[in-house]
């Protein structure tokens, strides 16, 4: 069985073949490599979207009291927008 990899590797991976695939290589190299770079970047993603799962971000009530909720990321950036 394969030891699952970390986001790290597979983004490292993920680099070089990118890398490999700028070079001239034949057309079956390509593929192969291709396929590759999609199955690091799902894991990239599915790790990315396990983190963000986890991460909570503090907040505070009306009343004073403090509570936890899931960070949102689409939320952030929309404060931030300027447009």
């Amino acid at each position: 069985m394969a030891k699952k990899k970390t986001y790290e590797e597979a983004l490292k991976s993920l680099e070089e073949i990118v890398k490999k695939l700028e070079m001239d290589i034949p057309l079956e190299e390509s593929i192969k490599l291709y396929k590759q770079g999609v199955e690091m970047a799902i894991i990239c993603r599915e790790k990315i979207d396990a983190v963000e799962k986890e991460v909570m971000e503090l907040k505070k009530s009306f009343d004073g009291n403090f509570y936890l909720e899931p960070f949102d990321i689409e939320t952030e950036e929309n404060e931030f927008d300027t447009e």
